[in-house]
Parts: C-alpha cells; sequence; structure tokens
C-alpha cells in the first residue's frame, strides 16, 4: 500500500470512491455527456474529475471568466493595469482536495507561497493595550500544538483558565465526525463559548475568528461547525494554522493555467451565459440557459445559494417536492464588504495578513502587494501599496461602513489616515452560505433524488470536518464520482483531516 500523504499529517484520511451505481446513466454505449453549471471551485473540481475519465464536459458560467467567488478581473489604477477580486483568502495545508485539483495545472503547487504566520490582534480595552496572537511558533503536532498555544499566548491567563469548565473542553477532544455535527444541532458558536467559560479575549481570538471567516455572527453559526474547525486547526490535524497564498492575482495563478489543463482534455465552457432551467428530455436532460437549449445525460449543479434556488425553482420537475422545500430552506450569510485602496507612498510596516477583533466591523486587514505578483508590480511602478480591508456580518453596507473599516485599519497604522488615494474599490457582496444551527442532516447533500443530477458547493453537507473552500473542491469531486459510478467509470479518491480527536471513542 502507498504510503503517500497529500500533507504532513500521518492521521489524514484516505477515502476511496464507492463502486459503480446499479443504475446506468447513459444507457447508450457512446461517450456519456455532463453540463456543469457553475465555474468556481466546486464546478472545475467537478468538471477535473469528469474529464478524466473521459467524459464529455461542458462548463456553463454566468460571469465572463471562472473561479466563481475567487474570480480576478482586470482594473486600472493611478493610470497603471492592476486587478481586483473579491478579496484575500488563506489556502490552509489541510485544503487536500482543493490542492489535488491546483496540482493539475501546477504539480508542485509553485504558485502557492507560504505566509509567515498568521497573527491575530484584539483591540485594546480599557487600561489594557492591544493582544497580539501568533501561529508562527505552536508546534503543529496534535496535542503540542494546543500545548503550546496556551503556553505563549496571552489570550490564555491563569486566573481565567481556571474558570474554563474542564469537561466541557475535554469533549472538544473526543468528537468524532459527522456524529458532532449532529449531536450540536440547534447550539450556535456563541453559546458553545458560553459553556465552555473559555477566556474572553481567547474567544476572540481563537474561535470567534472561525465564526466570522464563514461571514456568520456567532450567534447565528453552528457551534457543529465550530468545533469542527477547532478540530481541524487546533487539536485533530497536525497541518497547524498557518497557510498559503496564491503568488498573483486568482486569474494568473489559479484559473488561468487550470482552464488551459481541462480544455486540453476536451472541456468546453461557455462564459458570461446563464442558465434558466433544467428539464426532462427525450434522452437525458435538456439545459435552458439565455443563449439556447443543451443536451446532456447529466448535470452538476455548482451554485451558490440564490442561483441554485432560482434554478430550482423554475425546474418543477427536477428532483422532488421534498427535495426542493429542502433548497429553498437554505439561508444566506449577512453581506461582506472588500474595500481596497490604491495608496501613494510605501506602506511595508503594514503584515501581509493580520486578523483582528474589536476593531469595530474591521476584521482583517492585508497588504495585496506583499502577496500578488501583479499588485507588486503596480506599487514599485508607482511608488504606493495596495491595502485591503474585510468586515464580515455587516449590518451596514453603506459607504459610512466603508470608511469606518477604513477607519478602523488606521487606528492599526495610523498612516493609511493621510495617505493620498489614488483607486479605491468598495465591494459588497451577499451570496455566502448561512451555516446555521437548524439540524446538520437537513441540509442538501450532493445526491439528489434524480441520480442525474448532482449539487456541489461549501452549501452541500460532508460527512468530513472541512468548510469553505475545500467544502467547495470536496464537493464537486464527490459530485463527479457519483455519476462516474453511474457511467460505470472509476473515481478519484479524496482526502480528509482526522474524522476523530485525540480521546474520541471508536464508533460502534
Amino acid at each position: 500500500m502507498s504510503t503517500w500523504r497529500p500533507g504532513r499529517d500521518r492521521r489524514a484520511v484516505r477515502h476511496l470512491p464507492s463502486g459503480s451505481s446499479a443504475q446506468a446513466l447513459a444507457q447508450r454505449g457512446d461517450r456519456p455527456s455532463v453540463i456543469v453549471v457553475g465555474g468556481g471551485i466546486a464546478g472545475l473540481a467537478a468538471v477535473c474529475g469528469l474529464a478524466e475519465r473521459g467524459v464529455a464536459v461542458e462548463v456553463i458560467e454566468a460571469e465572463p471568466s471562472l473561479g466563481g467567488r475567487l474570480r480576478a478581473w482586470p482594473t486600472e489604477a493611478g493610470g497603471q493595469p492592476t486587478t481586483m477580486s473579491r478579496g484575500f483568502h488563506a489556502f490552509f495545508r489541510q485544503y487536500y482536495n482543493l490542492r489535488a485539483l491546483l496540482r493539475r495545472a501546477d504539480p508542485t503547487l509553485s504558485r502557492l507561497q507560504p505566509v509567515a504566520d498568521y497573527p491575530l490582534e484584539l483591540a485594546p480595552t480599557g487600561a489594557s493595550g492591544p493582544v497580539r496572537d501568533s501561529f508562527a511558533t505552536v508546534p503543529r503536532t496534535p496535542p503540542f500544538n494546543l500545548m503550546g498555544f496556551v503556553a505563549q499566548s496571552p489570550s490564555f491567563r491563569l486566573a481565567d483558565l481556571t474558570r474554563v469548565d474542564v469537561g466541557r473542553a475535554v469533549d472538544l477532544l473526543q468528537v468524532r465526525f459527522p456524529d458532532t455535527y449532529t449531536e450540536l444541532d440547534g447550539v450556535s458558536a456563541a453559546e458553545l463559548l458560553d459553556r465552555l467559560k473559555f477566556p474572553d479575549r481567547a474567544r476572540h481570538l481563537a474561535l470567534e475568528v472561525f465564526a466570522r471567516s464563514f461571514f456568520a455572527d456567532p450567534t447565528e453559526f453552528s457551534a457543529g461547525e465550530l468545533v469542527a474547525m477547532f478540530h481541524t486547526y487546533f487539536v485533530g490535524s497536525a497541518e497547524g494554522l498557518l497557510f498559503d497564498v496564491p503568488d498573483d492575482d486568482y486569474q494568473t495563478a489559479l484559473w488561468g493555467p487550470l482552464e488551459g489543463y481541462l480544455t486540453r482534455l476536451g472541456v468546453e465552457f461557455r462564459t458570461g451565459t446563464r442558465v434558466a432551467s433544467i428539464a426532462e428530455a427525450a434522452s437525458g436532460l435538456v439545459v435552458h440557459t439565455d443563449t439556447g437549449e443543451l443536451h446532456a445525460d447529466a448535470v452538476v449543479l455548482a451554485l451558490d445559494t440564490r442561483s441554485l434556488q432560482a434554478v430550482v425553482a423554475a425546474s418543477p420537475g427536477l428532483g422532488n417536492e421534498s427535495w426542493q422545500q429542502q433548497l429553498a430552506a437554505l439561508r444566506v450569510a449577512p453581506p461582506f464588504g472588500v474595500g481596497r485602496r490604491w495608496l501613494a507612498g510605501r506602506f511595508t510596516d503594514i503584515e501581509p495578513f493580520l486578523g483582528t477583533s474589536g476593531y469595530g466591523p474591521l476584521d482583517n486587514l492585508s497588504r495585496v502587494d506583499a502577496l500578488e505578483a501583479g499588485a507588486a508590480t503596480w506599487a514599485a511602478r508607482t511608488g504606493g501599496t495596495v491595502v485591503e480591508v474585510h468586515g464580515y456580518a455587516l449590518t451596514d453596507t453603506s459607504s459610512t461602513a466603508r470608511d469606518e473599516l477604513w477607519r478602523q485599519a488606521a487606528r492599526l497604522h495610523p498612516g493609511l489616515a493621510t495617505a493620498p488615494v489614488l483607486a479605491e474599490e468598495w465591494l459588497v457582496r451577499d451570496d455566502c452560505p448561512l451555516v446555521d444551527t437548524t439540524p446538520w442532516r437537513n441540509r442538501p447533500t450532493v445526491t439528489t433524488p434524480d441520480p442525474r443530477v448532482m449539487v456541489a458547493g461549501d452549501l452541500v453537507r460532508c460527512d468530513w470536518p472541512i468548510a469553505l473552500m475545500e467544502r467547495a473542491a470536496t464537493t464537486g469531486w464527490q459530485a463527479a464520482n457519483g455519476l462516474l459510478a453511474g457511467f460505470g467509470r472509476p473515481g478519484h479518491e479524496l482526502w480528509s483531516p482526522p474524522l476523530g480527536g485525540l480521546l474520541a471513542k471508536a464508533a460502534k
């Protein structure tokens, strides 16, 4: 048996694809065909999984380019060309299946470059100054990672630790997925933190950061998902909480090369095209778009929540009534804002990335020219700096919120308050799924009542302790595997962090 692992964690779990489906999806003996609706991470993973097994694949994407919520597009600042996107994303080492997708065009992952640290800063309160946590020197192997973090972190003070509910804290080492998701049905992340009696500082820096990275308020965010992330990054995986970022904008570093790889496999892309509905055809399925009809043996729906709901609502014959109601009940997370400024003058003291808590609506600050080659080129040409702010779960999305994000950023770096702004972008979006406290098993799965239709994306339920971009990639691969089984073709192996905690009892 191969000893290869996708990362450094020897406890990472290998998931083999299931065998062929008892029901053949393509009755005729020729090459099966699939339409993938959505060209984001989930859609591209499904496309890759299918095309590599000889399936004819066509991609329909509403935007003019690929990448979905990680799309990048050209713009101009200070008379120089540059790019814009929906903002900074961290590619954690636990993102095994996303990395497997990226390896198709970049086998050594040379376009992903490590960021030295994942610093988190809590704003000053009263007479206390700011508190900053670092993960750069924390051991990565459980349980030494948690012990090392607690020992060096200013967020954990001895007096506070004596008030922690030790029994409930030990439960975090006994998780077993997917059971833990269901056991915490109806419990919010905020409620769980209250039960644990965690120190306020640790609560803000070590735990609430996860909730807000889902664009959710901790009072609405699933405690099961919070525990899964705590397990994955702190006590269940040896990969640690460090991450990589693309060395250039997403289109240049990731999606352009991957599109080239898939095109060589025969994949056809239809960008700038919207899907209206899906219906039964004489043979297979017909997909109605704003430019005409397309036919295929099967379909993968890799859409954001509202787009998926709209297509399904317009397709009364798709699936069954209970499945359609399940999708209609899905909620969208509160809006988030991304502000980017191209500034005159160099501000090299600004970190490549800094997570924040207690700075009003500001959740993180990053210096884009320290991360992306294109932004660095712009900065070199103009003598400027490219800075970005994020605000998650916003209650106000107006220019007032934008201004407040930049005011809070200036608390961290006062020079930002007076730096001349050569160009500015302000994006507000509300198309991320809300991972709330409703029963875990009520969430949609990759499979649907129709074996010819699969659903993929970070809104989809997955048994493993994964989330965000990795859940999108994983469910995309799973959608491909489901259809490949029906076509009688081999699927793809997948990986996940350990499914059980260090003290988890074996499943009965």
